[in-house]
């Protein structure tokens, strides 16, 4: 056996593993390669890991079971949690859009109240002032500091405009859904805050804009009424004061003092305040007005403005006799053929040759007061003509007892001669205001 297993040259042969089975007569034998056992080894062993996979897997399935259904319920409560704490910031942020939204329009609905309240104020205030312009005009000349000051009707009248203010509110409005295209209840219901909070902050500024803008206009309204009013009371009074330092009438109830007053404090808003105002403005325009007629009515014009006084009221030497006496007018210096004109509307009550006065026209102007027009070398009224002032009664001369070319004027109250220089110097301080 050895000598026939072995080589002397190649060595040792390395035999194949042999399975011999023998049963009586019958031997039987098989060859076992390796690769053969090598893959007989892994399926038995497969085998065995499988079986043990399955034996675990079977043991251990309600364990997994249970472990992923917890999961899954984990999984489900924070989504659930996630989805309640979005629909609650959903629900916060609809209410708070739905209370902007509200705030927004109360304030836009106050503006267009106010702006329509400044509109009405604008129709009654255009007349007005424009009565007070032409009755009062510029503060009087005693205040230098309201004379430098720049006339505010254009700032007060101008500024409430209802086209500006419209397009004020128009771009409060336009403010609120500025950059998105959205009806303003879905473009505020946004996750991210930030925008709506933007925009909320811009039309507070805005809002408070306008609102300050309307309440400045509405402050110039009112000390634009005041500064008129207040200014129609000094133009009354002084008025008042220059006719009473001359001894003239004044019927008007200006300066009435009317101290026994009393009642409950009751406060005022602004309308209120507004038409109290207007209230005051309008009497004291007609307060005004009724001494402006007043004073009208009276002779305090210059009859022949530019020439000079050659013979005052009161005692002098007659030119003609040269012995003292009483003259009951003033002469002006006059060529012959100078317009003479009355100094005050009134009625003509005569109109011709008068004595001593020549060629004569007397004008009654009223509440007793009438004035003559003497020495005329043409009259150009009839009478019981009515006459405004300034009109032409004739034209002036050296009719009658006189030594030259010249204008008598006379002012008479009831019938008695007064000095003309009094009512001369009023109208020249009176004239301002007329």
């Amino acid at each position: 056996m050895n000598a026939t297993g072995q080589s002397a040259v190649f060595g040792r042969r390395k035999e194949p593993h042999t399975i011999i089975i023998a049963r009586g007569n019958e031997i039987r034998h098989f060859t076992i390669r390796p690769w053969l056992a090598a893959f007989v080894g892994s399926a038995l062993a497969a085998i065995a890991i499988g079986y043990l996979l399955a034996t675990s897997y079977l043991v251990l399935r309600d364990d997994l079971i249970g472990a992923t259904t917890a999961r899954q319920a984990r999984m489900q409560q924070a989504y659930e949690d996630r989805i309640s704490a979005l629909r609650a910031q959903v629900d916060r942020i609809t209410s708070r859009q739905l209370l902007d939204q509200q705030l927004m329009e109360t304030k836009v609905s106050e503006l267009l109240e106010r702006q329509s309240q400044l509109s009405q104020r604008h129709g009654r205030l255009g007349p007005l002032l424009e009565r007070a312009e032409n009755e009062v005009g510029a503060a009087p000349a005693e205040d230098p500091s309201a004379a430098g000051k720049p006339d505010k009707r254009a700032e007060v009248t101008g500024s409430i405009n209802p086209p500006a203010q419209t397009y004020a509110v128009a771009s409060l409005r336009a403010d609120l859904g500025a950059g998105d295209t959205r009806p303003f209840s879905l473009w505020s219901t946004r996750s991210d805050p930030l925008p709506n909070d933007s925009a909320a902050d811009r039309a507070d500024r805005l809002f408070v804009s306008i609102n300050k803008s309307l309440k400045s206009i509405e402050s110039d309204q009112l000390t634009r009424i005041s500064t008129l009013a207040d200014n129609a009371y000094k133009s009354a009074d002084a008025i008042t004061q220059a006719l009473a330092a001359a001894g003239l009438p004044v019927d008007s109830d200006f300066g009435k003092n009317e101290s026994d007053v009393g009642g409950p404090l009751i406060p005022l808003d602004s309308s209120m305040i507004f038409d109290s105002k207007v209230k005051e403005l309008d009497e004291a325009l007609d307060t005004l007005d009724q001494l402006k007629k007043e004073a009208r009515q009276l002779p305090l014009t210059n009859p022949a403005p530019g020439h000079s006084v050659t013979s005052p009221f009161g005692v002098r030497t007659d030119p003609i006799l040269g012995t003292a006496a009483l003259h009951s007018g003033m002469d002006f210096r006059a060529p012959i053929g100078m317009p003479a004109k009355v100094t005050a509307p009134g009625v003509v009550t005569k109109a011709g040759w008068n004595g001593g006065y020549g060629r004569m026209v007397e004008v009654d102007h009223g509440n007793g007061f009438a004035t003559r027009y003497g020495h005329l070398s043409e009259i150009d009224v009839t009478v019981g003509e009515k006459l405004d002032a300034g009109a032409v009664i004739g034209k002036t001369g050296s009719s009658g007892r006189s030594t030259g070319p010249h204008l008598h004027y006379e002012v008479r109250h009831n019938g008695e001669a007064i000095d003309p220089l009094r009512f001369l110097t009023v109208g020249k301080k009176v004239a301002q205001y007329l």
